[in-house]
């Protein structure tokens, strides 16, 4: 989930322990009964989760284990690192960040899909068979689909500016970010996506590098980049390539949200089209999201920003985007703070900061209030904190329910869009996504705590890929 705050992970100390901060400590313990027991109590008492113990060598006076233990924070793993080896018996002898471990030399490697184990297939594979193709593409452009990587291909694109929950850090500190986008486009949906981390945030030169780039790539994912900046950026290059260029936290997690929206309101027993709406937090998550509930139908919807509600007549902290959704939302103009306009509400989605929302609010709300908490990774207001207020909770966490992750949908728009050679990805392709996602689960298998599948749910990929290939065909932006 790429919506965030500009909370800094480090910083935290989360409720429970994560996989994000997980250490592996190689201990050697007396073989004596019960040290192990006192490692084990230890942690239970730090608040540390043990979930991997591997023996590696025993012998009458003394055993080696590497133990995998999640914590709560960096501050934590390191605390857990030291605390662990005075157990009495324990000697602590190496361990290792496994977060940093799995990063060590990237997480990236090309492949070659040619074996060249002759001169006969080197000739084929590059001088002089090669220049044979060269001509072909040559001659029809579109040749390079069908022998060129571009036929799966897509840009990773970003400037640095606005990196998960970290801010503008700049290309070289997105990069593993970028990556990670990598890894899932490949994981999940057979995409060969690449890395592009450019060290310059003027709009104009990253549209001319993006135009620049794209006869290499199938496709263009625009992530992690600031607001408003994206908006014109996507737009031009949309305008100005005849491939597809999807931002990301714009349109992933609208097409998610949609998805766990359509799902809650099964339980609830409502019309999107009834429901009171507040989205806060008005960037590009805040203002896709509104914008894909307005497509799919939503009649009253509030943005609010940190100024409050945004409404006709306003001129504190608008622009050109605003200006033109607020002609589309807030039909009865209401003013005032986010405590102000909740009042009453069906379903909040918050794309802001944590701390935006409290318990008194979230009960000010209608009756069955669904509550889509995505400040990433510290949530608008804690699921603890509502759980017997609101009917429906999601947050962007992987610790909690139904997360709102943009990888249940990215993987398959591109691959659908690969797939039919789509000039653009349209609203009906993203409709058709966040439709996909939900019907994956069943009717029947729908609750509370179960709006949004798991990101490891079998075939969702497949099944957005043919919803966005449909979807194409019908809008006549597939040209295959």
């Amino acid at each position: 989930m790429s919506t965030s705050s500009t909370t800094k992970p480090d910083q935290l100390h989360h409720a429970l322990p994560s996989a994000g901060y997980s250490v592996t400590v190689r201990l050697k313990l007396d073989n004596i009964p019960g040290t192990f027991a006192k490692v084990v109590q230890y942690l239970a008492e730090a608040g540390a989760s043990l979930t991997e113990v591997k023996l590696k060598y025993s012998d009458f006076n003394f055993l080696i284990r590497d133990i995998t233990i999640n914590c709560k924070s960096s501050k934590h793993l390191h605390e857990i690192a030291k605390g662990v080896g005075e157990v009495e018996g324990v000697t602590c002898q190496d361990w290792k960040d496994d977060t940093f471990e799995l990063h060590r030399g990237g997480k990236l490697e090309i492949h070659s899909r040619a074996e060249l184990r002759t001169t006969d297939e080197l000739s084929r594979a590059y001088t002089p068979g090669v220049a044979r193709v060269c001509n072909a593409i040559h001659k029809d452009v579109s040749q390079a689909y069908e022998y060129t990587i571009k036929s799966n291909s897509v840009a990773v694109l970003t400037d640095g500016s606005a990196v998960l929950g970290l801010g503008n850090i700049g290309p070289e500190a997105a990069m593993p970010v970028m990556e990670g986008k990598a890894v899932l486009f490949k994981q999940f949906a057979g995409v060969d996506a690449y890395p592009i981390c450019l060290a310059t945030q003027d709009t104009e030169e990253i549209i001319k590098i993006a135009k620049s780039i794209a006869p290499g790539f199938g496709g263009i994912n625009l992530e992690d980049i600031t607001a408003p900046r994206c908006f014109e950026i996507e737009n031009r290059l949309r305008e100005e390539l005849d491939i597809p260029v999807f931002h990301d936290d714009q349109h992933g997690t609208a097409a998610v949200v949609l998805a766990g929206v359509l799902n809650s309101l099964k339980i609830v027993q409502k019309k999107l089209s009834d429901l009171k709406i507040v989205v806060n937090g008005f960037g590009a998550g805040g203002v896709a999201c509104t914008r894909i509930l307005l497509a799919a139908g939503a009649k009253n919807i509030i943005p609010c920003d940190r100024a409050g509600a945004v409404y006709r007549g306003r001129t504190e902290r608008m622009n050109p985007v605003k200006e033109e959704l607020i002609q589309k939302t807030n039909p009865d103009n209401e003013q005032g703070s986010i405590a102000d306009v909740i009042r009453g509400a069906d379903l909040f989605i918050g794309v802001s900061k944590p701390g935006a929302i409290d318990r008194a609010m979230v009960k000010s709300m209608a009756s069955d209030p669904i509550v889509f908490a995505l400040s990433n990774p510290v949530p608008e207001v804690m699921p603890e904190e509502i759980k017997d207020v609101a009917r429906v909770i999601a947050t962007g966490r992987s610790d909690y329910a139904n997360q709102v992750n943009n990888v249940l949908v990215f993987p398959g728009i591109f691959r659908g869009a690969l797939e039919a050679r789509a000039s653009d990805i349209t609203d009906s392709m993203k409709l058709a996504s966040a439709t996909a996602v939900a019907e994956s689960i069943a009717d029947g298998d729908i609750h509370e705590r179960y709006v949004i599948p798991s990101v490891f749910h079998g075939g969702i990929a497949d099944r957005v890929a043919s919803a966005v290939v449909a979807a194409a065909k019908k809008d006549g932006v597939a040209r295959i």
